[in-house]
Protein backbone atom coordinates (compact mmCIF):
# COMPACT_ATOMS: atom_id res chain seq x y z
CA UNK A 1 0.00 0.00 0.00
CA UNK A 2 1.38 3.41 -0.99
CA UNK A 3 2.11 5.98 1.67
CA UNK A 4 0.28 9.30 1.66
CA UNK A 5 2.40 12.42 2.03
CA UNK A 6 1.58 14.11 5.33
CA UNK A 7 0.39 17.70 5.83
CA UNK A 8 3.92 18.84 6.66
CA UNK A 9 5.24 17.40 3.39
CA UNK A 10 2.53 19.20 1.45
CA UNK A 11 3.22 22.52 3.21
CA UNK A 12 6.94 22.24 2.53
CA UNK A 13 6.27 21.48 -1.12
CA UNK A 14 3.91 24.46 -1.31
CA UNK A 15 6.58 26.75 0.16
CA UNK A 16 9.08 25.54 -2.42
CA UNK A 17 6.61 26.13 -5.21
CA UNK A 18 5.76 29.57 -3.84
CA UNK A 19 9.09 30.97 -4.91
CA UNK A 20 8.70 31.47 -8.62
CA UNK A 21 5.18 33.00 -8.52
CA UNK A 22 6.48 35.43 -5.89
CA UNK A 23 9.62 36.21 -7.91
CA UNK A 24 7.50 36.84 -10.99
CA UNK A 25 5.31 39.36 -9.16
CA UNK A 26 8.33 41.06 -7.57
CA UNK A 27 9.94 41.36 -11.01
CA UNK A 28 6.84 43.08 -12.40
CA UNK A 29 6.86 45.58 -9.53
CA UNK A 30 10.56 46.30 -10.04
CA UNK A 31 9.92 47.07 -13.70
CA UNK A 32 7.02 49.36 -12.82
CA UNK A 33 9.15 51.04 -10.16
CA UNK A 34 11.90 51.66 -12.68
CA UNK A 35 9.38 53.15 -15.08
CA UNK A 36 8.11 55.43 -12.34
CA UNK A 37 11.55 56.60 -11.17
CA UNK A 38 12.87 57.51 -14.61
CA UNK A 39 9.52 58.81 -15.86
CA UNK A 40 9.95 56.39 -18.72
CA UNK A 41 7.36 54.98 -21.02
CA UNK A 42 8.01 51.36 -21.92
CA UNK A 43 4.78 50.96 -23.83
CA UNK A 44 6.72 50.82 -27.10
CA UNK A 45 7.96 47.40 -25.97
CA UNK A 46 4.41 46.11 -26.13
CA UNK A 47 2.86 44.03 -28.88
CA UNK A 48 2.05 46.00 -32.01
CA UNK A 49 0.09 43.61 -34.26
CA UNK A 50 1.02 42.96 -37.87
CA UNK A 51 4.35 44.81 -37.67
CA UNK A 52 7.70 43.06 -37.37
CA UNK A 53 8.86 45.63 -34.82
CA UNK A 54 5.90 44.63 -32.66
CA UNK A 55 7.05 41.03 -32.37
CA UNK A 56 9.33 41.88 -29.46
CA UNK A 57 6.21 42.57 -27.45
CA UNK A 58 5.46 38.85 -27.37
CA UNK A 59 8.30 38.60 -24.86
CA UNK A 60 8.05 41.99 -23.12
CA UNK A 61 4.39 43.06 -23.15
CA UNK A 62 3.25 41.02 -20.11
CA UNK A 63 6.02 42.62 -18.04
CA UNK A 64 4.93 46.20 -18.74
CA UNK A 65 1.94 48.03 -17.26
CA UNK A 66 0.51 51.42 -18.02
CA UNK A 67 -0.01 52.45 -14.39
CA UNK A 68 0.23 51.27 -10.80
CA UNK A 69 -3.50 50.55 -10.88
CA UNK A 70 -3.04 48.39 -13.96
CA UNK A 71 -0.29 46.43 -12.23
CA UNK A 72 -2.23 46.06 -8.96
CA UNK A 73 -5.28 44.70 -10.79
CA UNK A 74 -3.11 41.96 -12.33
CA UNK A 75 -0.87 41.17 -9.34
CA UNK A 76 -3.20 39.13 -7.12
CA UNK A 77 -4.80 36.94 -9.83
CA UNK A 78 -1.40 36.38 -11.47
CA UNK A 79 0.12 35.33 -8.16
CA UNK A 80 -2.81 33.06 -7.19
CA UNK A 81 -3.04 31.35 -10.57
CA UNK A 82 0.70 30.80 -11.01
CA UNK A 83 0.78 29.37 -7.49
CA UNK A 84 -2.06 26.97 -8.34
CA UNK A 85 -0.18 25.96 -11.48
CA UNK A 86 3.07 25.42 -9.57
CA UNK A 87 1.56 23.46 -6.67
CA UNK A 88 -1.15 21.37 -8.32
CA UNK A 89 0.09 20.91 -11.90
CA UNK A 90 3.78 20.34 -11.19
CA UNK A 91 4.41 18.02 -14.13
CA UNK A 92 3.33 20.58 -16.73
CA UNK A 93 3.62 23.87 -14.82
CA UNK A 94 6.64 25.38 -16.56
CA UNK A 95 5.83 24.30 -20.12
CA UNK A 96 2.19 25.33 -19.68
CA UNK A 97 3.18 28.78 -18.46
CA UNK A 98 5.60 29.25 -21.36
CA UNK A 99 3.03 28.15 -23.95
CA UNK A 100 0.36 30.42 -22.48
CA UNK A 101 2.77 33.36 -22.24
CA UNK A 102 4.12 33.08 -25.79
CA UNK A 103 0.98 31.69 -27.41
CA UNK A 104 -1.18 34.55 -26.16
CA UNK A 105 1.32 37.12 -27.36
CA UNK A 106 1.60 35.52 -30.79
CA UNK A 107 -2.18 35.37 -31.20
CA UNK A 108 -2.48 39.04 -30.25
CA UNK A 109 0.22 39.97 -32.77
CA UNK A 110 -1.55 38.02 -35.50
CA UNK A 111 -5.18 39.01 -34.92
CA UNK A 112 -5.56 42.04 -32.64
CA UNK A 113 -6.07 45.70 -33.48
CA UNK A 114 -2.95 47.64 -34.56
CA UNK A 115 -2.34 49.42 -31.25
CA UNK A 116 0.19 48.70 -28.51
CA UNK A 117 -0.95 45.92 -26.18
CA UNK A 118 0.72 45.70 -22.76
CA UNK A 119 0.09 44.05 -19.41
CA UNK A 120 -0.07 40.58 -17.89
CA UNK A 121 -3.84 40.24 -18.13
CA UNK A 122 -3.62 38.02 -21.22
CA UNK A 123 -1.45 35.60 -19.26
CA UNK A 124 -3.89 35.82 -16.33
CA UNK A 125 -6.78 34.85 -18.59
CA UNK A 126 -4.70 32.03 -20.05
CA UNK A 127 -3.91 30.60 -16.62
CA UNK A 128 -7.50 31.00 -15.47
CA UNK A 129 -8.74 29.20 -18.56
CA UNK A 130 -6.13 26.46 -18.12
CA UNK A 131 -7.19 25.72 -14.53
CA UNK A 132 -10.90 25.74 -15.36
CA UNK A 133 -10.67 23.58 -18.48
CA UNK A 134 -8.23 21.17 -16.84
CA UNK A 135 -11.10 20.36 -14.50
CA UNK A 136 -13.34 19.71 -17.50
CA UNK A 137 -10.82 17.58 -19.41
CA UNK A 138 -9.17 15.67 -16.53
CA UNK A 139 -12.33 15.11 -14.48
CA UNK A 140 -10.60 14.06 -11.29
CA UNK A 141 -11.66 15.44 -7.93
CA UNK A 142 -8.73 17.79 -7.45
CA UNK A 143 -8.90 19.43 -10.87
CA UNK A 144 -12.68 19.83 -10.59
CA UNK A 145 -12.38 21.47 -7.16
CA UNK A 146 -9.73 23.86 -8.49
CA UNK A 147 -11.95 24.71 -11.46
CA UNK A 148 -14.81 25.50 -9.08
CA UNK A 149 -12.56 27.66 -6.91
CA UNK A 150 -11.33 29.82 -9.79
CA UNK A 151 -14.88 30.06 -11.13
CA UNK A 152 -16.09 31.44 -7.80
CA UNK A 153 -13.13 33.80 -7.41
CA UNK A 154 -12.94 35.11 -10.96
CA UNK A 155 -16.35 34.61 -12.55
CA UNK A 156 -16.52 38.33 -13.32
CA UNK A 157 -13.55 38.00 -15.64
CA UNK A 158 -15.80 36.56 -18.36
CA UNK A 159 -16.79 40.08 -19.42
CA UNK A 160 -13.16 40.93 -20.10
CA UNK A 161 -13.15 38.94 -23.34
CA UNK A 162 -15.71 41.31 -24.84
CA UNK A 163 -14.99 44.79 -26.27
CA UNK A 164 -17.10 46.53 -23.63
CA UNK A 165 -14.53 48.99 -22.23
CA UNK A 166 -12.35 51.38 -24.18
CA UNK A 167 -8.61 51.25 -23.58
CA UNK A 168 -8.65 47.59 -22.53
CA UNK A 169 -6.94 44.93 -24.62
CA UNK A 170 -9.90 42.59 -24.72
CA UNK A 171 -8.08 40.69 -27.48
CA UNK A 172 -5.35 39.72 -25.00
CA UNK A 173 -8.03 38.40 -22.66
CA UNK A 174 -9.84 36.50 -25.39
CA UNK A 175 -6.76 34.94 -26.97
CA UNK A 176 -5.31 34.17 -23.55
CA UNK A 177 -8.48 32.26 -22.70
CA UNK A 178 -8.39 30.37 -26.00
CA UNK A 179 -4.72 29.46 -25.59
CA UNK A 180 -5.45 28.29 -22.03
CA UNK A 181 -8.11 25.91 -23.34
CA UNK A 182 -5.71 24.50 -25.94
CA UNK A 183 -2.92 23.99 -23.40
CA UNK A 184 -5.32 22.33 -20.93
CA UNK A 185 -6.45 19.96 -23.68
CA UNK A 186 -2.88 19.26 -24.78
CA UNK A 187 -1.84 18.20 -21.26
CA UNK A 188 -5.11 16.59 -20.18
CA UNK A 189 -3.39 13.20 -19.76
CA UNK A 190 -0.28 14.53 -18.01
CA UNK A 191 -1.45 13.56 -14.55
CA UNK A 192 0.75 14.23 -11.52
CA UNK A 193 1.43 11.16 -9.35
CA UNK A 194 -0.58 12.59 -6.45
CA UNK A 195 -3.62 12.97 -8.72
CA UNK A 196 -3.73 9.23 -9.32
CA UNK A 197 -5.41 6.67 -7.08
CA UNK A 198 -3.05 5.93 -4.24
CA UNK A 199 -4.66 2.93 -2.63
CA UNK A 200 -5.41 -0.55 -3.80
CA UNK A 201 -7.99 -2.52 -1.86
CA UNK A 202 -7.18 -5.98 -3.14
CA UNK A 203 -8.11 -8.60 -0.60
CA UNK A 204 -5.64 -11.35 0.04
CA UNK A 205 -6.83 -14.89 0.31
CA UNK A 206 -6.99 -15.85 4.02
CA UNK A 207 -4.40 -18.42 4.86
CA UNK A 208 -4.79 -19.12 8.55
CA UNK A 209 -8.54 -19.15 9.11
CA UNK A 210 -10.28 -22.46 9.89
CA UNK A 211 -13.67 -23.35 8.44
CA UNK A 212 -16.31 -25.80 9.67
CA UNK A 213 -16.70 -27.11 6.09
CA UNK A 214 -14.08 -27.28 3.42
CA UNK A 215 -14.29 -24.11 1.33
CA UNK A 216 -15.12 -26.03 -1.83
CA UNK A 217 -17.79 -28.32 -0.25
CA UNK A 218 -20.70 -26.79 -2.14
CA UNK A 219 -18.82 -26.64 -5.41
CA UNK A 220 -18.49 -30.44 -5.59
CA UNK A 221 -20.72 -32.45 -7.91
Amino acid sequence: MATNPGPNDFLQEAKNRLRWPMLLVIFLWIIQGFQFLVHGQLGALGIYPHHLSGLKGIFFAPLIHGSWGHLISNTIPLFVLTLILAVFYKRVALISFILIYLGTGLAVWLFARPVYHIGASGVVYGLLSFVFWSGVFRRNIRSIVLALIVTILYSGFIWGVLPVKEGISWESHLFGAIVGILVAFLFRHSIDPDEETRYSYEEDEPTDERYFFDRDTFDRH
